[in-house]
């Protein structure tokens, strides 16, 4: 036997004007959500567009006169590379060539400085620490000032962090969405590190 609250509850459903009153309430709460969710999408793009338009991001980025004409005891450097390693003076040189500083052995042959060899006049890299080191030649300060000013507020959490040329150069070299198109292919499989303006060329579909 069912109980009593049960069996009035069954009673009310049947009568329409009860379920009227639910799908009056239902269609109220339906739409005041979506005004609610219309009115919060309005804000945050206007909040956007005043971000890109009127307040352009600080970013805080320091360039040098010129990163070769540093003395320091001690170097950062790119560590990932299991060959290569570029320093924070821009020179680049074997894994086995890197000082207990961190700094590149300059004494030997095969460290280059500002070393282009896999880029190409984009700006793009086949390989990493080249990217790294050509985008560290003092000449490329103006390219990445007009990158700055010109990056969408997508990238502010990317570059808001970095504070000088050398960690800008880290960044921007890593690949990224800019690299990659349908999200899971690059741009150019080759050279898909990046210091320049522009993400590489679209390959053909």
């Amino acid at each position: 036997m069912l109980p009593c609250g049960a069996v009035l509850w069954r009673r009310l459903l049947r009568k329409r004007w009860v379920l009227g009153v639910v799908f009056g309430l239902s269609l109220v709460y339906f739409i005041t959500s979506t005004f609610k969710q219309e009115e919060r999408m309005v804000r945050d793009r206007n909040l956007l567009q005043v971000q890109e338009h009127e307040q352009p991001i600080m970013w805080k980025v320091k360039f040098s006169s010129g990163n070769s004409s540093q003395l320091s005891n001690q170097c950062r450097n790119s560590v990932q590379g299991k060959l290569l390693i570029t320093d924070e003076l821009g020179y680049i040189c074997e894994r086995k060539d890197l000082l207990v500083n961190g700094c590149c052995n300059v004494n030997v042959p095969s460290t280059r400085l500002y070393s282009c060899a896999s880029c190409l006049p984009n700006g793009c890299c086949s390989i990493y620490e080249h990217c790294v080191s050509c985008c560290l030649q003092p000449s490329k300060q103006h390219l990445l000032e007009r990158f700055l000013n010109r990056a969408a507020i997508a990238f502010q959490n990317l570059f808001m962090a970095v504070e000088d040329h050398f960690e800008l150069c880290l960044a921007k070299c890593r690949t990224s969405s800019q690299s990659v198109q349908h999200e899971n292919t690059y741009r150019d499989p080759i050279a898909k590190y990046c210091y320049g303006e522009y993400p590489p060329e679209l390959l053909p579909v």
